[in-house]
């Protein structure tokens, strides 16, 4: 049996992509027995989301379904569909984000499953949500980044609308189905019943930019992008330096006094303009033009230890090799080889008494688990 924080769980994942699948590696790291099910010609399609592959699959689906099984089943078949509705008697917690409508079309959606087992936890995954007049239409992160305006406000004020660099709506969608299903678990324990839980893409894009949609709501200005600056704070942006940029984030006026003070320019924090946080955000400009060309006489490594040394939050830029060898991330040790493999994943960001959750195992094979779990 699995050791971990959700030991004795068990989790049916009919999960695909990145935003299933990534709630259902993180209840697996826990310690929760997580089943996936996948159709048998091919599977989740991430195991075909490469350049790299690493034995036959994805790095992607790896590093996503490291710990779980995998059986395969139609489920357009009738005895199908009985096999997993058999799954889902025993189990704890259901995660689908299969495309709109596909659920209950075939007869697995919440009711049909609580009607199996009235102590299930079923969570969907939705693109635009579980209603609305979107609520049927299919989604990847790419459009949760255009329709819920975070191309907007990502960039420099003359660029092009553009994405963030990762699948930040997948992730978090992520993240927000497994808090869901974890909250509910603890009222079930209080209740003896499951109940449905919805997360979405839409849902989660909105809340990333919360900020700039509360104050929308007051003022009725649409944000402005600032490029590598913060909307609200300055200084609180990257600059550049003599050789490679840095990132310096003097967040209220004690730390900017200081940050003035290691520039070597104390003058600053009483000038008309810069004295107050107020001020220096409503005068962005006339303080980047003062700031920058102090930091451009020496080198980022200078920077990093005379604005650090004097306490004031600063960072280097780093690209992704840079922070791959970075002494902060081994010392972490948020990388983690896959048992069975030399494929070092990013592990959960997360640690217990100091220890981070490790994969029990890797990632498996296409119906792998498929005699241990449906048997003959």
């Amino acid at each position: 049996m699995k050791s971990g924080p959700l030991a004795g769980v068990t989790v049916v994942e009919l999960g695909q992509n990145l935003a299933g699948p990534l709630a259902g590696v993180v209840l697996a790291d826990l310690g929760a027995e997580v089943i996936k099910v996948e159709k048998p010609d091919g599977g989740d399609d991430a195991r075909l989301w490469g350049p790299p592959f690493v034995d036959g699959d994805s790095v992607s689906f790896h590093a996503n379904n490291r710990g779980k099984k995998s059986v395969t089943l139609d489920l357009k078949s009738a005895g199908d569909v009985q096999r997993l509705k058999d799954l889902v008697r025993d189990a704890d917690i259901l995660i689908q984000n299969l495309r709109p409508g596909i659920v209950d079309a075939l007869g697995i959606g919440p009711e049909a499953m609580q009607a199996v087992n009235p102590r299930l936890i079923y969570c969907s995954i939705w693109s635009f949500g579980h209603t609305g007049p979107l609520k049927s239409a299919p989604a990847f992160d790419p459009l949760l980044q255009a329709f819920a305006s975070m191309v907007t406000l990502t960039g420099r004020p003359d660029d092009p609308p553009t994405f963030a660099g990762t699948a930040i709506n997948d992730i978090t969608t992520g993240m927000w189905c497994v808090i869901g299903a974890l909250a509910a678990l603890k009222q079930r324990e209080q209740t003896g019943k499951g109940c449905t839980v919805d997360a979405s893409l839409f849902e989660s894009a909105v809340a990333l930019v919360q900020t700039s949609l509360n104050t929308y709501q007051v003022t009725g200005r649409v944000p402005q992008r600032h490029g590598a600056a913060s909307a609200t704070l300055a200084p609180y942006q990257i600059f550049d330096t003599a050789d490679r940029p840095i990132c310096i984030a003097a967040g209220n006026d004690r730390l900017f006094v200081k940050l003035a003070k290691a520039m070597g320019h104390p003058e600053w924090c009483e000038h008309e303009l810069m004295s107050d946080g107020r001020k220096r955000a409503a005068n962005r400009q006339f303080l980047v033009e003062t700031m920058q060309p102090v930091l451009r006489t020496r080198s980022r490594q200078d920077w990093l230890g005379l604005i650090g040394e004097a306490g004031v939050p600063c960072a280097p830029v780093n690209d992704i090799a840079e922070l791959s060898a970075s002494e902060q991330l081994a010392a972490m040790g948020q990388l983690q080889t896959l048992p069975g493999s030399d494929l070092r994943v990013v592990g959960l960001p997360l640690n217990f008494d100091g220890v981070r959750p490790a994969p029990a195992t890797g990632a498996p094979k296409l119906g792998a688990h498929n005699p241990e779990v449906l048997g003959s």
